[in-house]
């Protein structure tokens, strides 16, 4: 009886206990219209080979040697062996919140790593320890720009990560905070010329995604200008934080959110993942969750603990800054183990190596005849043109290719696109079969349209 935790006997001493003689004098109370009336539907118990084969079975139906090129903000990257290794060690693994710091360090430590490698990707002064994800540590630097001035609307471009911005309408409609969108260009990048004519003096934020949902790098310079002559804060939103590795840090900003799902996060059908939002140092006490920070111990020595913990859990409510319970902190484990891998060499490599691929990919679309949707500089992702995508995704599966995403799901004026993307781990002969195969459809759906026309 080592794995059923109620042998008979002890069913039988539990119904002793609570005075009853039976299990169905337990549950009379329970109309019998609503009750099952006969034994589940299972099958037979199997043995521990039989159980093992079953598995390996399912596991084996599973396409794992599929290229992917969706994206749109959960990105397909190499993880080294190293990252789950460290993560799996015990030490780590059944860590918990860390309030007593006498027995926290090692993963305190790490916390403060992480803070620390955020800080050196973002440009920024400071960074917390971790929040849930990117959806969530969106509206939390939005929640803090208007904590800092105490201005109620923001200015939030229509190229963030349309999902991001379905959760901050969730949390801000009963907050009075008010949204106004700024389209984007013919570059892809936000319409500054717009974002001059709405920005005033009751604008908390401007708040940009750069590379944005499009994959198009935006001018945070300029943005920042534009935000800072009205007196407003800007928020930048990171998605794919490898584009760091080579692009300007957006360092003007000042409030960086972002998701670091591309740092060695496993893709796990959607999560868990890691969010982040690091800051100037003034905005520090506006700042969510909770933040470690560095000092001496008795004896002199390096130390760790919990410096800020502004949430629900250490103040009171309505000084609290965020609802945050804890931070992602074995998630996070897994960004500092491999940033730490990489490097800033390998890291920037690893950019490049990026950047090479999307070219590659974009030459090869070109070619084929198809269009791109967008003049601004590109990282990792591109819209391609496109008649229409009925069809497309099952050739594509096919060619064990898993193919890009059809915007007009979030964005009807943009029905039949393609968002594409093309990390290090796509190679040129997939990124070859999928241009191939794409430029086939196309001719396929245009030949359609021409004959009923």
């Amino acid at each position: 009886m080592r794995y059923i935790p109620k042998s008979p006997e002890e069913r039988e001493t539990m119904l002793r206990a609570v005075g009853c003689d039976s299990i169905d004098q337990l549950f009379e109370s329970i109309p019998s219209a609503l009750r099952l009336g006969r034994e589940l539907r299972l099958d037979r118990g199997r043995s521990e080979p039989e159980i093992l084969r079953y598995f390996e079975e399912r596991a084996a139906e599973n396409a794992g040697d599929f290229a992917c090129f969706v994206g749109a903000g959960a990105y397909d990257h190499f993880r080294p062996s190293v990252v789950d290794a460290m993560i799996s060690r015990s030490e780590f693994y059944t860590a918990y919140t860390p309030y007593q710091p006498e027995i926290s360090q090692g993963t305190l430590q790490a916390i403060f790593e992480f803070q620390t490698l955020m800080c050196q990707l973002t440009g920024m002064d400071v960074a917390n320890a971790s929040l849930y994800d990117g959806s969530t540590a969106l509206p939390e630097a939005v929640m803090m720009a208007v904590r800092a001035n105490g201005r109620r609307r923001v200015l939030l471009a229509r190229s963030i990560h349309p999902e991001y911005r379905q959760v901050l309408n969730t949390y801000l409609q009963h907050q009075n905070i008010a949204l106004d969108e700024i389209p984007w260009g013919n570059s892809g990048q936000a319409d500054h010329a717009e974002l001059q004519a709405r920005v005033g003096s009751d604008v908390s934020a401007v708040v940009l995604q750069s590379p944005n949902f499009f994959g198009v790098v935006e001018d945070v310079a300029a943005a920042t200008k534009i935000a800072h002559a009205a007196g407003a804060l800007l928020v930048v939103m990171i998605t794919e934080p490898v584009s760091l590795g080579i692009l300007h840090p957006p360092a003007e900003a000042d409030i960086v959110a972002g998701e670091g799902q591309s740092l060695g996060v496993p893709l796990s059908f959607g999560g868990p993942y890691v969010g982040f939002v690091a800051t100037r140092e003034k905005y520090i006490r506006s700042m969510p969750g909770r933040l470690v920070g560095q000092t001496t111990d008795s004896r002199g020595e390096r130390s760790f603990c919990l410096t800020l913990a502004t949430r629900e859990q250490h103040i009171r409510r309505e000084k609290a800054t965020s609802n945050i319970c804890t931070n992602q902190a074995l998630c996070a484990l897994m960004v500092t183990v491999y940033l730490s891998v990489y490097g800033k060499k390998g890291f920037r490599e690893l950019a490049l190596q990026n950047v090479a691929k999307t070219q590659y990919a974009q030459k090869k679309f070109l070619k084929a005849g198809a269009s791109l949707r967008f003049s601004g500089p590109h990282f990792n992702e591109f819209i391609v043109r496109g008649e229409g995508s009925r069809g497309l995704d099952a050739k594509l599966r096919q060619e064990r290719i898993i193919g890009g995403l059809d915007l007009g799901r979030f964005y009807p004026e943009l029905e039949g696109d393609r968002l594409f993307c093309f990390t290090e781990t796509a190679s040129r002969e997939k990124i070859d079969k999928l241009v191939e195969v794409y430029a086939a459809h196309e001719l396929t759906v245009h030949a359609a349209q021409q004959q009923r026309s």
